[in-house]
């Protein structure tokens, strides 16, 4: 089977019990969980039986080692993750709003996973790496930009396949080249996975079926289109297939839009039928938000096809 990389934050992620709007009082707290939209990606996509490598760094402390025995135990390859030596791992507050959104505390860009670099054994993992997924949470410094650029160039320079999955956060929408990386990636991709508005960030169009055809007509083999409860849609030049949203018991949504793509993309690169690797993402980030903690839910295909069973009237159309 093809190989999958990733490139970004490896954090952990640590969550007020109770709603509320920030964290100017005590509140009780639970963590710490393995977290970073990538590393939940990579986690998921091995978990569901997919080669899978990531390249990031951790701190050589307790963070650290939380999302590296993690990782190895759900079968990522972790040989291109450097441990910083000073620089603590990365760290995400969370806490709910009363409406159900979310307020983020980060320690990323000044922690071990902004010392990220392309070492040797970074370098050795990419090599043997046939599909590189990337995210935008990842573009969160310069340096880092020219890390994910110069993956992308070097997986499509021997035939590799790329996706991007926009997941812009509002705590970097102003970070210095951002913007001009998003582009880049989004006319190099094959597979584009736009989460709501995010499938209008690259296009003139701002009504969907004029968007989609902008976006093909870049060369973008297939669009996913993810839109949380409303389910997802897929697109190709000869087809559409749209997927509901299965309904299940939400505890915690983080990491669900992570586990949906790494799924997609796994059975994208099975050469599975569209209209089934969008029904496996869609079981697979239902799931996600059945257990607290951004990998907590992250599930096998042996997981998902018991859920794919009970759920058999659920399927994309």
């Amino acid at each position: 089977m093809k190989s999958i990389l990733t490139i970004g934050e490896i954090l952990v992620e640590i969550m007020a019990t109770g709603k509320g709007d920030g964290f100017l009082e005590p509140v009780n707290l639970v963590g710490p969980f393995p977290s970073g939209a990538p590393a939940i990606f990579i986690d998921q996509a091995a978990k569901f039986g997919q080669p899978a490598a990531i390249i990031g760094c951790v701190g050589n402390d307790d963070f650290g080692r939380v999302n590296l025995d993690r990782l190895r135990r759900d079968g990522v390859n972790v040989e291109g993750i450097r441990i910083d030596p000073e620089l603590a791992t990365g760290s995400a507050f969370v806490r709910y709003r009363p409406d159900g959104s979310r307020a983020f505390v980060y320690n990323i860009k000044h922690s071990a996973s902004g010392s990220l670099v392309l070492n040797a054994a970074a370098k050795a993992v990419l090599e043997r790496s046939d599909h590189l997924h990337v995210m935008g949470t990842a573009l969160f410094s310069p340096s880092i930009v020219e890390i994910v650029l110069r993956a992308t160039e070097a997986i499509k320079a021997r035939g590799g396949t790329i996706s991007f999955d926009p997941n812009l956060r509002p705590e970097i929408l102003n970070l210095r080249g951002l913007q001009e990386a998003c582009e880049t990636l989004f006319r190099r991709c094959d597979v584009f996975l736009p989460s709501g508005a995010e499938l209008y960030l690259f296009t003139d169009a701002k009504e969907e079926k004029a968007a989609v055809e902008e976006i093909l007509a870049h060369g973008v083999k297939a669009i996913v289109h993810k839109r949380g409860v409303e389910g997802a849609s897929y697109f190709d030049s000869a087809a559409r297939f749209d997927q509901r949203a299965f309904e299940v018991e939400e505890v915690d949504p983080t990491g669900a839009g992570d586990c949906f793509g790494a799924t997609f993309i796994s059975c994208w690169l099975r050469n599975i039928a569209p209209a089934q690797c969008l029904t496996y993402a869609a079981a697979s980030g239902a799931l996600a938000v059945t257990r607290q903690g951004p990998m907590e839910g992250a599930a096998s295909q042996v997981d998902l096809d018991a859920f794919l069973v009970a759920n058999s009237r659920n399927t994309a159309t």
